[in-house]
């Protein structure tokens, strides 16, 4: 199950492109299991590394330089994980250690994914996130999702809100995915189906 997300202050990176698809999020040679096991070292794998298929370190990406040793948010363009909906995308960014994702919009599925796997996507206006995006420095963000609301540890006068959708919050809030979802009612499930089994004993039988 996903960890709940409540609040969260973390190092930000900013990966400003528009339109970073899940393969520029995960190219599919990296992707060599099912498993949601394995996959951060494939993170941005063509731009991490100076080759395809090596892991020698491109110093000049941002999550490769130093100060950025620990990020736990993303900010980024417009469409952030647009193109396929392998969910592979979504596994890597959380095993790399990214809780939260800030963007001017999301791909659609990606936006779903991450919701199921406790990365919280904010949607934020080029606007709003224009001081935090131009400041030089290396920032920290926190994020309250309780109150839909980001401040900036560097900038004291900046502070947004973002919308999010009351089921969306609650998968977060309480660390949910659909399966767990479904699995709070499992009381009332085995009770139904105990009294169907009554009522129509047919539908259960072996043969």
């Amino acid at each position: 199950m996903p960890e709940p997300f409540l609040r969260h202050t973390g190092l930000a990176a900013r990966l400003m492109r528009d339109n970073i698809d899940t393969d520029q999020i995960i190219p599919s040679r990296e992707m060599k299991t099912v498993s949601r096991d394995g996959l951060s070292d494939g993170l941005f794998a063509g731009w991490r590394y100076l080759k395809p298929g090596t892991r020698d370190i491109d110093p000049d990406f941002v999550l490769n330089q130093p100060e950025q040793a620990g990020t736990t948010i993303l900010i980024s363009g417009q469409n952030f994980g647009c193109g396929s909906s392998r969910e592979h995308a979504v596994w890597a960014l959380k095993e790399f250690g990214i809780r939260a994702v800030v963007a001017e919009s999301f791909g659609e599925i990606f936006h779903g994914n991450c919701l199921r796997n406790g990365i919280l996507p904010i949607s934020l206006s080029h606007e709003v996130m224009a001081p935090i995006v131009e400041t030089p420095e290396p920032i920290s963000l926190t994020i309250d999702l309780v109150q839909q609301s980001l401040a900036c540890e560097q900038i004291a006068d900046w502070s947004a809100r973002f919308d999010i959708d009351d089921f969306a919050k609650r998968l977060l809030t309480e660390g949910l995915d659909p399966i767990s979802l479904t699995l709070k009612e499992e009381a009332h499930i085995h009770a139904f189906l105990s009294r169907d089994a009554g009522d129509r004993p047919w539908i259960y039988s072996a043969g």
